[in-house]
């Protein structure tokens, strides 16, 4: 069986375990990499933040040089109300396709890596070596990570940071951040027959949710990313038809860019929507950017130019990744974002991942590790 062969294994091997968040029950999944690793030769550590909820990080060089990281997350979304025409963790194939929740977003990404770190084991004790961040629960807001990153001694220092989100092979340098907040209304209920009683608090929503619309982001657009955006996710308000409610809730995802401080974004909104509206945060994430002229980003071009028989030019991720989180607590390395998964299957119903792809994933793998480690 060739390497490449054993990633597409794995990635069937990960998708067999249930780690749908909620809520995750990632820790068998970490343990059955965190025990091929420890064969292998890495010194493993698991790191629990929930009830059968764990992050591995494993570690294998000299501490010669910073090691390269290599990370990615074994949780998955919910498989949704459509029903699938696969089984959803029985990793089947169909031609080129391999079925299954997780299976681009994202692990056959963690597959790929890991079996790489498998293969150079024997010839990574005397270099600098690799560090590998399995995460749980990336899909619920970078808890897994943001943990490691709050833990003492969970990380060190990397030199550089290839996360294996879902982006077909094609390396990205950066990816947008993320403040999710929760927008609240007030009013005082009465009978539904008599509202001039009462204060509506739906219509201070709808009012809120009209501002909304009308919010300006005060920052220029990102070269490669683009604007900042706002999206009213939802909506709730009211016990019963026949009473004028008086509370309502909405959830507002704003997709920020690299640089753009979220406190004072979270000010100007609040000051836009006025004294009615109260601002509570749910989740907040930054964004990151490496710049593409940097020394290793174009190692890292030229290495899947020949793989993807075109010279990549810089692309970023609207969404958000573990880097959020890894990044500063690895000391700020360069990082790109490159995985085998099909960006637009992440989270559909019969998800699917090209075996294509996750075995030149592989050998992307490889080239960048060997490379790093002087092999």
């Amino acid at each position: 069986m060739s390497n490449a062969a054993a990633a597409v294994d794995l990635t069937r091997e990960l998708i067999r375990f249930d780690t749908i968040n909620p809520p995750g029950n990632e820790r068998a999944c970490a343990e059955h990499l965190g025990g091929l690793l420890e064969r292998a030769g890495y010194a493993i550590r698991y790191h629990e933040f929930g009830e059968r909820r764990a992050s591995l990080v494993a570690r294998i060089g000299d501490g010669s040089g910073a090691p390269l990281c290599f990370t990615g997350h074994i949780d998955t979304v919910p498989l949704g109300a459509m029903p699938w025409s696969v089984d959803p963790f029985a990793a089947e194939s169909e031609g080129d396709r391999l079925y299954g929740r997780g299976s681009s977003d994202m692990k056959s990404g963690v597959a790929a890596f890991v079996a790489v770190a498998i293969a150079l084991a024997p010839r990574l004790a005397r270099s600098p070596g690799l560090l590998l961040v399995i995460t749980a629960g990336e899909e619920t807001g970078c808890e897994g990570a943001g943990h490691l990153a709050r833990v003492d001694g969970a990380l060190e220092p990397a030199g550089a940071i290839v996360v294996a989100e879902p982006t077909a092979n094609y390396p990205y340098v950066g990816h947008k951040g993320a403040l999710w907040l929760r927008a609240r209304t007030r009013g005082v209920t009465a009978h539904g027959s008599m509202p001039e009683r009462g204060v509506n608090a739906i219509h201070k929503a709808a009012q809120a949710v009209a501002k909304l619309e009308r919010f300006a982001f005060d920052v220029p657009p990102h070269p490669v990313l683009g604007p900042p955006t706002l999206n009213v996710g939802t909506i709730r308000g009211g016990l019963n038809i026949n009473s004028v409610p008086d509370q309502a809730e909405i959830g507002i995802d704003i997709r920020t860019i690299p640089g753009q401080e979220q406190g004072a974004l979270r000010a100007a909104l609040a000051r836009h929507l006025g004294d009615e509206v109260e601002l509570e945060p749910i989740m907040e994430v930054d964004g990151v950017w490496t710049e593409p002229g940097h020394d290793w980003i174009r190692e890292v071009y030229g290495v899947m130019a020949e793989l993807l028989g075109e010279q990549p030019v810089a692309r970023g991720a609207t969404y958000f990744t573990d880097a959020a989180a890894l990044t500063p607590a690895c000391g700020g390395p360069p990082t790109v974002i490159l995985g085998p998964g099909e960006p637009g299957m992440a989270h559909q119903t019969d998800e699917y991942c090209l075996i294509s792809r996750i075995e030149q994933a592989y050998e992307a793998n490889l080239r960048i590790a060997a490379k790093w480690c002087g092999l």
